[in-house]
């Protein structure tokens, strides 16, 4: 069983959400790209709900952000953006009000965490295999894996 296969609690859930404070703070350059802030609205509450997840890609000339829900087969944050759209989202120095989003599809949520395992294979030595995800990219489980990753892509807004 991957580590990612339920919520964090206690003192891990905690470490995970001590770079928000980096952001609140209006430190988020400290992160870098690595590093994406999405604040958001819980989808039962309507409370503003704030997450930061790691970038599994950044694309700076469309600018493209591309995150991974990878705590359990839906994390909070994730369905919080399936009932209703970002507020705002942050990647260092850069903030988007109101951005747009799409879901990526099995195969480009492969071909994207192919890419991220290319470009941090000491990143990935490590968390690949606690996220669940294969270590060798010519493993035949890719296609399955991708499958069940949600993957979503950030832009800022036409307007903001």
């Amino acid at each position: 069983m991957a580590i990612t296969d339920r919520k964090p609690t206690g003192l891990l859930r905690a470490l995970l959400r001590a770079p928000i404070w980096l952001y609140r703070m209006r430190l988020g350059r400290l992160a870098g790209r690595r590093l994406t802030y999405i604040a958001h609205l819980g989808r039962r509450t309507g409370a503003r709900r704030e997450v930061v997840v790691e970038t599994v890609r950044f694309d700076p000339a469309t600018p493209e952000i591309v995150v991974v829900a990878a705590w359990g087969p839906g994390p909070d944050w994730y369905r919080n953006l399936l009932a209703a759209p970002a507020i705002e989202v942050r990647v260092g120095g850069q903030r988007w009000p109101r951005p747009r989003h799409r879901l990526l599809d099995a195969d480009e949520t492969q071909r994207t965490l192919l890419a991220y395992q290319r470009n941090h294979p000491h990143a990935w030595k490590r968390l690949g295999p606690l996220l669940g995800f294969p270590t060798d990219s010519a493993d035949p489980h890719w296609p399955d894996v991708a499958a069940s990753v949600h993957a979503i892509a950030f832009r800022p807004s036409r307007d903001g």
